[in-house]
């Protein structure tokens, strides 16, 4: 009990920082094993390993260990270029010896490699796993974002584009069958800003949004998430979100939505699309905000769009534009049923586009 005691408190005071398995012990040990063996190697045959094959331990010692231990490498490999100047004679002698700009290389690498480790210091994550939990990060919002099967008669696509080609989206989509698997609940997220910074963002909302998507009454969703969004007190903390809360036997459905873009549903009779907006202020911008839905009906042959405004808007076109360019684009997709459109149309519409971009299609076949 008394270790367990001490070994909390080793942890809590971060001295234990990547300790867990002894690798950062056994990292530090085999860089320092390299460092002299570096230095003979240079000094036994000059003509192959130069001065500045130092920069390897030092590189990877930034990659691998924690500020304290990368302090104790620094301090060897700059005894290291100490014996081989005195070793390999003055500079003047040829090429391998020890320069200024030798010196001001290897001091370069470690101020960057102390940088990075000061960085993982902070993030607390090791340099090994940091790949491979933004990797599961990224898998998880894509989790999120997979839509339930439907039964017989329905159809549903989605799509999401990061800005840049990243892998990160401040667009996202959590979605549920509720009311026994008769309702599905959809829900439409665009998070202020692109790239990492709404990513992040964007994966915190996810996983809330997802928790609070059938534990509450359809009018409940989005007071609440908006009360949430208030308690994060982000600088850039706004967002839009539309919600659908779609009867799959009868083809009722309602639309609930925070600042975001209407909604779009194609008349199977008339051939003609037709703007579903609903009313709300956008999310976490002010408490006791108040969402009114619209209501709608999907018959055989109709279909429902819902988008992010990065597929219809940019600094040179407007969101009117943008949704008649659209529209004209999906109706090249009537004939086929819609099947496989949602990609599709966004690289019609907005494959150049610097933004995040979503598309999300319901068609009652």
């Amino acid at each position: 009990m008394r270790w367990h005691r001490v070994r909390t408190a080793v942890r809590k005071s971060g001295v234990d920082y990547f300790r867990g398995d002894g690798s950062d012990w056994i990292a530090l040990a085999a860089l320092l094993l390299t460092v002299p063996a570096l230095a003979v190697t240079t000094i036994a045959a000059p003509v192959w390993c130069s001065p500045a094959a130092l920069v390897l331990p030092i590189v990877a010692g930034g990659l691998l260990l924690r500020p304290a231990s990368l302090l104790g490498l620094y301090a060897a490999a700059a005894l290291a270029l100490i014996i081989e100047s005195w070793a390999l004679g003055p500079y003047p002698d040829g090429p391998a010896r020890v320069t200024p700009g030798t010196v001001l290389v290897v001091a370069a690498c470690g101020f960057f490699g102390l940088v990075i480790a000061q960085f993982r210091s902070r993030v607390g994550v090791p340099w090994r796993r940091g790949g491979t939990m933004l990797f599961d990060l990224r898998e998880r919002i894509r989790t999120h974002g997979k839509l339930p099967q439907l039964p017989a008669g329905w159809h549903r696509e989605i799509a999401l584009r990061p800005a840049g080609g990243q892998s990160f989206s401040g667009d996202f989509v959590v979605a549920a069958r509720t009311n026994g698997g008769r309702t599905l609940e959809v829900v439409l997220t665009d998070v202020s800003g692109k790239g990492m910074d709404a990513g992040s963002r964007s994966l915190l909302l996810s996983g809330a949004f997802g928790g609070l998507l059938g534990s509450l009454p359809p009018h409940g969703f989005l007071p609440a998430a908006n009360g949430y969004l208030l308690r994060q007190d982000w600088e850039e903390g706004f967002a839009t979100s539309i919600h659908l809360v779609l009867d799959l036997d009868s083809g009722d459905y309602e639309l609930l939505s925070a600042g975001h873009p209407p909604a779009l549903q194609l008349n199977a009779g008339t051939g003609r699309w037709e703007e579903k907006a609903a009313e709300g202020p956008l999310l976490g911008v002010y408490d006791g905000a108040q969402f009114d839905a619209v209501k709608g009906s999907l018959r055989p042959g109709d279909v429902l769009m819902l988008f992010t405004d990065g597929l219809v808007e940019t600094h040179d076109r407007d969101i009117s534009e943008g949704i008649d360019r659209l529209t004209g684009e999906a109706d090249r997709y009537v004939t086929s049923g819609f099947r496989g459109a949602a990609w599709h149309l966004i690289e019609a519409v907005a494959k150049d586009v610097n933004d995040d971009r979503a598309l999300l299609l319901i068609c009652r076949e």
